[in-house]
């Protein structure tokens, strides 16, 4: 409930603007879906905004790629501390050798993978393999085996991960799709800067082995391992070739053809400078970037990823590198086959190894999950579970000796708000277009009582109910009560509300998105969509837009 204090009864009684007509549930939710179309195209469309040549794009990156590490909760980056990685079991194969390796990416976040290393001794480039959604009970590198194999019979020392989700130690990825958990977005955090940072720390573990030459590294993967694939070539300079495979989505498209309720949140960041994947490919360049996608694909439909190539020719251009950003896709669905593999593949090959020659599907192997599973217990310290509790500092509360000190810590907290949390706000405001009726339900025994719709922004309509007193008075104290979960479910009580606030004007509202034709898994892709958009869907009624986003640890005081 928010409290304010009026001077005039109400707008809703005063019989202005009201020339709007009410709109059923499903009109508002056409609206609403018209809303987010509009701006997530707005946010493809202005990527380039400001800059035309190399020249203002270096000036430019250092700070963007800042702002795509904080949205992934890597700003600052994570300590790196000792990796305590461990071989704990090893076998010979068909022209390659197999380790079972188990690193912490900090301490108690364990990443599990198999190390595939050519059966020659030598010095060779190195591969982040970064896996899917491939569940396992010995993890999602189960299923993706074929992968190293080959990397590996092929000159390259290949390191399959497994993910958070689908490790030997599994913690959570879905935790807005599927489950609610919106405290991530205030938290700043996401599954997604987690696997990030897996895989640098895979890459460092690399760097320490003898058959692996420190100057050359790729990554690939597909799926989610293809979107975060982008990510870490993006963050990790290290990494001088990338080649994600079924992983690469634009915003505009993603929101227009509501693509966000089928992926995961490791797909996405929240995105609080409302920047697209086409900027995360424009930190890769110029090091060689092959786009693998399947034109059949659901998660990662055309409409997303091929405004992604056309983008980056631009940037690429700038370095007159054309040549080492690729583009390609056949006509599949969401599958891991041998074209997709030859695709990326012979990418990596060429550009780590100088060597073009034509890749060959070769048989996988099938070895058996007991002897590719790295741990044979589960270690006492393991945070994996509740890393989305502990990956991001939180802010602990600080006394202030003065009112002077608060003031300029509360200077500080309300730019953040205007600058981040609140960015996404419209840059100007729309008619107040209201509509009101008489409700002469069984609340009126308490007040006038009125049902009223009204504008916040372009094709966003608002609903609630109005109480207004009838003692007579030309001025009352105010109370606006935003309907919650629960509220929505059983409605509010208004017995006890109208009681406790006899001489008060009350407006009930309903946050945009409640009282349209929604489940929770609709509710929840349409959540996703506002962040995507830079903003948070449960805070918009009463501001007049979606907004939201973390407001970042800084000193990790408040």
């Amino acid at each position: 409930m928010v409290g304010v204090k009026v001077q005039l009864v109400a707008w809703a009684m005063m019989g202005v603007a009201l020339g709007q007509q009410s709109h059923t549930p499903a009109q508002r939710f056409a609206m609403f879906e018209k809303n987010l179309e509009r701006r997530g195209a707005a946010i493809s469309a202005r990527q380039l905004e400001g800059i035309t040549n190399r020249s203002e794009w270096e000036r430019r990156r250092p700070e963007i790629k800042r702002q795509f590490l904080e949205m992934l909760g890597l700003d600052p980056l994570p300590a790196r501390t000792a990796l305590n990685a461990r071989i704990t079991g090893g076998f010979d194969a068909e022209g390659y050798r197999v380790e079972n390796i188990v690193f912490e990416s900090q301490p108690g976040l364990y990443v599990t993978g198999n190390l595939y290393l050519p059966a020659a001794k030598g010095v060779y480039p190195a591969i982040v393999y970064v896996t899917g959604h491939s569940p396992h009970p010995a993890g999602a590198k189960i299923n993706y085996q074929h992968h190293g194999a080959w990397f590996a019979r092929h000159g390259f020392v290949a390191f399959v991960l497994d993910t958070i989700e689908f490790g030997e130690i599994a913690g959570i990825h879905h935790g807005t799709h599927n489950l609610e958990m919106w405290e991530w977005l205030s938290l700043g955090y996401n599954p997604a800067g987690v696997e990030v940072w897996n895989a640098m720390r895979a890459l460092d573990y690399l760097e320490t082995r003898p058959e692996v030459d420190r100057t050359k590294a790729g990554i690939t993967g597909r799926s989610g391992g293809g979107a975060v694939s982008w990510f870490t070539a993006a963050a990790d300079e290290r990494f001088q070739v990338a080649a994600p495979v079924h992983g690469s989505w634009s915003i505009g498209a993603h929101v227009k053809y509501d693509t966000v309720r089928e992926n995961c949140d490791c797909i996405y960041f929240w995105n609080t400078y409302q920047l697209d994947l086409p900027v995360v490919g424009a930190l890769i360049a110029p090091r060689p970037l092959q786009i693998v996608n399947a034109t059949k694909d659901d998660s990662f439909p055309p409409t997303g990823y091929r405004p992604v190539y056309e983008f980056l020719q631009t940037v690429y251009g700038w370095y007159d590198a054309k040549a080492k950003v690729a583009a390609f896709e056949a006509e599949t669905g969401h599958e891991d086959t041998p074209v997709y593999r030859k695709a990326a593949n012979e990418w990596l090959n060429h550009w780590l190894r100088n060597d073009t020659t034509p890749y060959i599907e070769e048989p996988g192997p099938n070895l058996s999950a007991e002897k590719l599973t790295v741990l044979s217990s589960y270690p006492p310290n393991a945070k994996n579970e509740g890393i989305h509790r502990l990956f991001i500092p939180t802010v602990q509360p600080r006394p202030y000796a003065t009112a002077e000190a608060w003031g300029r810590r509360r200077e500080e907290i309300l730019q953040l708000l205007r600058t981040k949390t609140f960015r996404a706000f419209p840059a100007s405001t729309v008619p107040f277009d209201t509509w009101r009726r008489a409700d002469n339900g069984w609340t009126a025994r308490y007040a006038d009582t009125f049902r009223v719709e009204f504008a916040t922004e372009e094709d966003i309509r608002v609903t609630g109910k109005l109480f207004v007193p009838r003692d007579g008075k030309a001025s009352h104290p105010a109370l606006l009560y935003m309907k919650g979960k629960d509220d929505i479910v059983y409605d509010v009580d208004y017995d006890n509300l109208l009681s406790a606030f006899p001489h008060h004007v009350v407006l009930v509202l309903h946050p945009r998105g409640t009282d349209y034709p929604m489940n929770n898994f609709r509710m929840a892709s349409t959540k996703m969509t506002a962040a995507l958009l830079g903003g948070d869907a449960r805070v918009d009624a009463v501001m007049g837009c979606v907004a939201g986003s973390s407001i970042p640890a800084g000193d990790g005081q408040d």
